[in-house]
């Protein structure tokens, strides 16, 4: 008798940035990848990525000032990111502005990612859709999940993904 192998969940990446709009640069990367280990980075802003706002800095709580100290070059937050991801669909809540950040990235150092990312609403029939933001909240909340940060969201993402599937009784891949 042969043990059921576990379906493997989609891997979802999430973008914080230095605001919104115009001259927005991402500063965290976080992913949580389809085996249950997550992978973040925080990102040290390229010379000429100067745009800074104080509100976006009160959501995610992370200065500028952290960056520079803690943040990887994005040379090797690029490296780590199509290491980790290589040949994966990658998943967003938020698609419009995770592709903007991430190609502003990749653009800085002239790469491409070696991933392609999509959006949530691709994995999601029309019931999950209209029930994601109320079981995102739930799993959020037990996850008790009060920062926000990258690596975190992207596990509530994945999470509540796999949730809306349970509950409906389908496969977890799409």
């Amino acid at each position: 008798m042969c043990a059921a192998v576990p379906e493997a969940l989609p891997v979802f990446l999430d973008i914080e940035a230095s605001g919104f709009g115009a001259g927005s640069y991402p500063i965290e990367v976080g992913c949580a990848l389809s085996d249950g280990r997550t992978v973040c980075c925080l990102v040290r802003p390229a010379g000429s990525w100067q745009h800074w706002d104080a509100q976006a800095e009160s959501v995610h709580h992370i200065s500028r000032e952290v960056l520079e100290r803690h943040g990887l070059p994005v040379q090797e937050v690029v490296g780590r990111l199509d290491e980790a991801l290589r040949g994966s669909e990658v998943y967003s809540d938020a698609w419009g502005n995770d592709y903007a950040w991430l190609s502003r990235l990749y653009d800085e150092v002239d790469r491409v990612p070696r991933f392609r990312l999509r959006s949530l609403r691709e994995l999601l029939n029309e019931d999950e859709a209209a029930r994601w933001h109320a079981v995102k909240e739930a799993v959020a909340g037990e996850l008790r999940s009060t920062r926000h940060r990258a690596s975190s969201d992207a596990r509530v993402l994945q999470t509540a993904y796999a949730r809306l599937r349970a509950q409906a009784g389908t496969p977890l891949t799409p």
